[in-house]
């Protein structure tokens, strides 16, 4: 069934707007994806719906024209075409990944656009505030609920035979708790690189162990990755 154009300009209103919504939070905190690029998903996707299932409406076919429409296929490919946009979101730092969150939730304004464009205003409306509700309200509870701050160090530093216990001791004197140790042993070179993954109460606590381990002689140097979020 054919709609008017205001109920199609409607649709594509209530997805830009609760795109936006979603957008905001994500620019609220930094992200790479913020208001306006979930905007422009969530009124794509509606375009590319309100396409899908009106266009055979704006053709003139003759009366004995054989006509087959899979309104299916155009939403199939946003959704597919939507995860190429949201991989641009995820980055590479240090050891670990940053961006899958907005990256999700671009692909979820996708959805909701889609949602949008085809009528279903309470589905979209309550995927909206659903997800607001994880990002904002689960987000900060994440935040508060997360006692200790986790930092991966890469400490290079001269062979003497007792360094490792030593660098260990400085750092856990400090109130931080190693997790897990790697070493890579350069014979040749005399040198040594640990990798070590440190929980501490808080960056205070980090900086303490830094300023420890820079007392020691045979330290050269000491990387310090931050959180992935």
């Amino acid at each position: 069934m054919a709609i008017s154009d205001l109920d199609m300009f409607l649709r594509m209103g209530a997805a830009a707007g609760l795109g936006a919504a979603i957008g905001s939070e994500r620019q609220w905190t930094g992200r790479p994806a913020g208001l306006r690029t979930h905007l422009l998903v969530a009124l794509a996707s509606a375009t590319f719906m309100l396409v899908s299932t009106q266009f055979v409406y704006y053709q003139h076919y003759g009366r004995d024209d054989l006509v087959m429409v899979d309104t299916s296929r155009i939403a199939a490919s946003v959704v597919a075409g939507v995860g190429f946009l949201g991989a641009g979101v995820v980055l590479r730092t240090g050891g670990g990944i940053k961006g899958i969150t907005t990256a999700a939730s671009v692909w979820l304004v996708a959805a909701i656009g889609l949602a949008a464009g085809s009528g279903m205003y309470a589905v979209a409306a309550a995927t909206t505030g659903v997800s607001l509700f994880t990002l904002v309200v689960l987000g900060h509870l994440k935040r508060r609920v997360r006692s200790l701050v986790s930092r991966r160090m890469v400490i290079l530093l001269k062979e003497t035979g007792r360094n490792r216990a030593e660098v260990l001791q400085r750092i856990e004197a400090c109130g931080a708790v190693v997790a897990g140790v790697d070493e890579d042993h350069n014979l040749r070179r005399k040198r040594c690189r640990l990798t070590l993954d440190v929980q501490a109460p808080d960056g205070l606590a980090v900086e303490a162990a830094l300023v420890r381990l820079a007392e020691l002689p045979y330290v050269l140097r000491v990387k310090v990755h931050r959180p992935v979020e």
